[in-house]
């Protein structure tokens, strides 16, 4: 299990005792060298005076004032030769116990290597033992590493943060599968009962069981619109696969044709002002988009209400916009509209599960789009999303949402 730990180790150990010898024989060249470039035909003679240097024979010359006598170039030659083979013994000498020091620097460079390897890596051990302690039910731990805000230390408190982002995604995860559990049993208790029911009473008619059958065929659609929605939901997290040039303006119209018995049925007055809106994207993912933002109109309306849409660019921006009037929103609730089955006051039981604009606002980011919702004062909700222009920000010439009242003329 430490096996990592420890090449990473020896690694550091070679490293640094590689640096350490390397410095050592470059400051023994050095030091070989000087030596060797030192003249070796110089001699020290007593009686010219002290601490005077005499050059002999090979330059056929002497010092400036220095009269040599009768046989002493004799003497200067052998001197000399003298000087020579003492000079190269003193290499020799020199090279061998450089030899020897540098092999000493060795033992001595790879044991310092090793504890220098050891103290840098103990850190990052005792990290990764407490990584490895930390499972799926002690993410709440972290490492909290104190001390100067070095690398291993930056390197720590982004462990942490990743702890807290999959800490944070973990739960959000068992919410949503209790809570899409939750949704999912209550129409089942619903089928149940009624199929019980049905089989007690023994007077039951034809009439009972067309009657409990269209309500059965009632409840299995809408868990069919619940699966719909959490497949719709899981596809928009896993990013875009395709992409090509899409105009939001046919799919906008085709959403509405699809919505329009619903929103008469409502006495709804519908407004659409769809002009060209070219985006980049996936065609079923913007499809659902626009599909959820009018079926959220027009669901979460009240009757004979209204409803206003639009599609323009504005800015090198597509923008689709969408207003209804409807029950009033507490403004502090519309972050809530976001969270998969928190959306006040729509259930799986009444037929909305409360998945729309999670959809919406995965498919948003999937799209790198930046989606704005905003409570009205008199009822209903403002939704616009900015889809990204062919370079920049896709905030850039976002309009402001509380200009879409004043568009949309909903007072």
């Amino acid at each position: 299990m430490h096996l990592p730990s420890r090449r990473a180790g020896v690694r550091l150990t070679l490293l640094y005792g590689a640096l350490l010898v390397a410095s050592g024989a470059v400051l023994l060249a050095l030091t070989y060298l000087l030596v060797l470039r030192f003249p070796a035909d110089r001699v020290l003679v007593d009686g010219v005076g002290a601490g005077t240097d005499v050059s002999g024979g090979r330059s056929g010359g002497g010092l400036p004032g220095v009269r040599p006598t009768a046989g002493s170039g004799d003497v200067f030659a052998l001197l000399q030769e003298q000087a020579v083979r003492q000079h190269a013994d003193q290499l020799r000498q020199l090279l061998m116990q450089s030899g020897v020091a540098l092999a000493v620097m060795l033992v001595v460079s790879a044991l310092l290597g090793w504890l220098v390897a050891r103290r840098v890596l103990r850190p990052l051990r005792a990290m990764t033992g407490t990584v490895r302690h930390i499972s799926a039910h002690t993410l709440h731990e972290r490492l909290a590493v104190a001390g100067p805000a070095d690398e291993l230390k930056e390197l720590a408190d982004t462990v942490d943060g990743l702890l807290g982002r999959l800490e944070g995604a973990l739960d959000s995860h068992r919410r949503f599968v209790a809570d899409a559990a939750n949704a999912l049993r209550a129409p089942l208790t619903q089928e149940r009962r009624l199929l019980r029911e049905t089989l007690v009473d023994r007077d039951a008619t034809a009439e009972t069981f067309r009657a409990n059958s269209e309500r059965l065929l009632e409840i299995s659609e809408r868990q069919a619109h619940l699966l719909e929605s959490l497949l719709a939901l899981a596809g928009s997290h896993r990013g875009l696969v395709h992409r090509e040039e899409l105009d939001l303006a046919p799919l906008t119209e085709s959403a509405l044709h699809v919505a329009r018995p619903d929103s008469e049925r409502l006495g709804l007055k519908v407004a659409a002002a769809v002009g060209p809106a070219p985006v980049t994207g996936d065609p079923a993912l913007v499809q659902r988009l626009a599909s959820c933002l009018v079926d959220n109109a027009v669901g979460h309306n009240r009757p004979g209400g209204r409803v206003e849409i639009s599609t323009a660019v504005r800015g090198g921006h597509a923008v689709l916009s969408v207003a209804n009037t409807g029950d009033r929103v507490a403004p502090e609730q519309v972050n809530r509209l976001f969270e998969p089955f928190r959306s006040p006051g729509r259930t799986a039981a009444d037929g909305h599960p409360g998945l729309g604009l999670v959809i919406v606002h995965a498919i948003a980011l999937a799209h790198d789009a930046v989606i704005s919702a905003r409570a009205r004062p008199d009822g209903g909700l403002a939704v616009e999303v900015v889809f990204p222009a062919r370079t920049g920000d896709p905030r850039e010439g976002a309009e402001d949402i509380g200009q879409l009242d004043k568009r949309t003329g909903l007072h």
